[in-house]
């Protein structure tokens, strides 16, 4: 149960920082700027917003905004920022599809427990580095403002890349370290392992306690049965009805 607690509450701060994340790519109130004195600023009551796509003018009776469309004589912070974000954006589309397979009430067909821990990993990996891109992005962005011209102070667009990308990043962890246990596994010593069988309906769950069946085997034709473990085959064959199978390694 508390594995499945952290698995959502990582799939829930993820979702919920790519949401920010998304949030402050496409808004432009980044940081807050002011092109005399803060005092005249303060006094005049005018401030200047900027973004990754547009600068504004903020005042009580006007607010204007101009798009940075001249690729070519924006400055680097600002071209990087946006190529760091849009990448934040899109890769969190598959980030979220791969969590949300991992997660233990979701099923697709014949669906084993090891590709569920191995789409839990790649989408954590994933959401890590778009928490990453937020993180870079809105930390180099106010600097490379403060270093053009006078900032002001930081506006709420930056701040909500702030938190999403902080909840991009516990989210990963959490994920992560969801995906290196497996709450199924058994202890040590045992052995488990899906055995496929080459008549339909028979399946054998082995361990080292011993075998179970789903369907019972009214003949006592010998089976011949392959499953993989590791890198090994096994070989197990039904002797007769009543019996238990054994295991013939390889």
């Amino acid at each position: 149960m508390a594995h499945v607690c952290r698995q959502l509450s990582g799939s829930g701060a993820s979702f919920a920082g790519w949401v920010g994340i998304i949030i402050a790519t496409a808004t432009n109130d980044w940081v807050r700027t002011c092109d005399y004195t803060v005092t005249t600023c303060v006094r005049m009551d005018e401030l200047g917003a900027r973004g990754l796509w547009a600068e504004c003018v903020i005042s009580p009776s006007l607010y204007h905004c101009v798009t940075l469309n001249h690729i070519l004589t924006l400055p680097a912070y600002i071209q990087t920022c946006r190529a760091l974000m849009v990448c934040a954006c899109l890769m969190g589309l598959p980030a979220m599809g791969l969590v949300l397979m991992s997660m233990p009430c979701v099923r697709l067909g014949d669906e084993i427990p090891a590709t569920k821990l191995r789409h839990g990993m790649v989408g954590g990996a994933l959401t890590f580095i778009v928490a990453l891109c937020g993180l870079v992005s809105t930390i180099w962005f106010p600097i490379g403002a403060h270093a053009e011209e006078g900032l002001m102070s930081f506006g709420i667009s930056l701040y909500t890349g702030w938190v999403g990308s902080v909840l991009c990043l516990l989210g990963s962890f959490m994920i992560l370290c969801c995906c290196g246990d497996d709450p199924s596994a058994t202890p040590q010593g045992s052995r488990t392992a899906t055995i496929t069988p080459d008549r339909q309906g028979i399946l054998y769950l082995a361990t080292a306690s011993g075998y179970k069946s789903n369907t019972k085997i009214k003949n006592k034709s010998s089976l011949r049965l392959f499953i993989t473990e590791g890198t090994r085959n096994i070989n197990m064959h039904y002797l007769g009805k009543g019996e238990m199978p054994t295991i013939l390694e390889k």
